[in-house]
């Protein structure tokens, strides 16, 4: 994969401003987690949607049975 395909937040991740006293290391595990679960169910979300869409479309004309090759 190029380094163009690569979205820009994820090349350089950012660094948020602390608040207040540092996190834990369990703390900033579930943050991350509960983010990665976000974006999956957005990922599920738009894959669903796709696939809908893609059922409406007309399906490609299938050759006649005997334009098929033969298969040993």
């Amino acid at each position: 994969m190029s380094q163009e395909a690569v979205p820009e937040q994820a090349r350089e991740p950012s660094v948020p401003e602390q608040q207040g006293p540092p996190k834990g290391l369990l703390q900033q595990m579930e943050e991350l987690m509960a983010a990665l679960n976000a974006d999956l169910t957005q990922l599920d979300a738009d894959l669903q949607q796709s696939t809908t869409a893609d059922d409406t479309a007309t399906p490609a004309p299938r050759p006649p049975a005997g334009d098929e090759p033969t298969r040993f």
